[in-house]
């Protein structure tokens, strides 16, 4: 057994089920110094597993790392995306507007205040709609701050459909906000696209942009290749989804026939891609259109 990988699962897992790790620690019966431990790749019993499994409502085999696995809110899918961006070399997203790791700080900032604008609005849960907002955007920043110390490659094909829906709903269009921050999000969404131009057009080592000709596929997902393995994400929830979004499951898998159908599905889209200036100009295009 891969202890570490059950322990970044386990993580992973604790996080999507909003259960604390004393409470987890408490029901299995260990400290939670333990639990802690386990997470960092301690060995852990078969026994341990199985309850651990049963506790977070999984398969012990998902636990294990055979097979799918699958996770129903953001800060769950979020957190097991970091875990695997840290040993990733190349990181291909295929669909959405822009890449979140590309991403400015003015992004991180505006989602930060949408989120907690969206936990006030939520009465009696507030308190719980803004812990959940404060840890996933915890997350969030970290995937942002390893991508940064290890710049590994990235590759994005955009879509003219999410851009536009970027352009005219901003940020995290779902939150409960005021009109004011509303439309601060949209004038960070504007400013988040000049940027794609930009890199588009400038084509900086490491990171390639492409709009797909035409269409889009039926879901967003992402391929992500270390020298051990490539990995695929397939992902219902954008990079600025609310911490209480549940929209349909991620699922994460190695296996070999589904990065291997996805590889090829990415590779045809990006030869089609419109790249470079080409690109650049089309991205302006939409931009003047939805502010002009």
């Amino acid at each position: 057994m891969r202890f570490n990988e059950i322990g970044q699962q386990l993580r992973a897992y604790r996080m999507e089920s909003g259960l604390k790790a004393e409470e987890i620690s408490a029901r299995l019966g260990v400290s939670r110094a333990a639990l802690y431990r386990y997470e960092k790749g301690e060995v852990i019993k078969l026994d341990t597993v199985n309850r651990l499994a049963e506790l977070l409502q999984i398969s012990p085999l998902t636990l294990l790392g055979i097979g799918v696995e699958y996770y129903t809110k953001p800060v769950g899918y979020a957190e097991r995306l970091r875990q695997i961006e840290e040993t990733s070399d190349q990181i291909l997203q295929v669909f959405g507007p822009t890449c979140y790791l590309i991403t400015s700080d003015q992004y991180d900032s505006i989602l930060a205040q949408m989120f907690e604008e969206h936990a006030q609005a939520q009465g009696v849960e507030h308190l719980a709609a803004r812990a959940a907002a404060e840890q996933l955007m915890s997350v969030m920043i970290a995937r942002k701050r390893m991508y940064a110390m290890r710049k590994p490659s990235i590759i994005g094909i955009l879509t003219t459909a999410s851009i536009q829906r970027f352009l005219a709903e901003g940020i995290a269009p779902a939150a409960q906000v005021s009109d004011r921050l509303r439309a601060a999000a949209r004038e960070v969404a504007l400013r988040e696209i000049e940027l794609v131009a930009n890199l588009m057009e400038s084509e900086p080592i490491g990171l390639q942009l492409g709009l797909m000709a035409q269409g889009e596929p039926n879901g967003p997902f992402t391929l992500l290749r270390s020298r051990e393995r490539a990995t695929l994400a397939i992902n219902p929830f954008p990079s600025d989804a609310l911490p209480d979004m549940q929209s349909g499951a991620a699922m994460i898998t190695s296996a070999e026939d589904a990065v291997a159908a996805h590889q090829r599905v990415s590779e045809l889209a990006w030869r089609d891609a419109v790249k470079g200036a080409a690109a650049a100009e089309r991205v302006r295009a939409l931009a003047a259109a939805a502010h002009g």
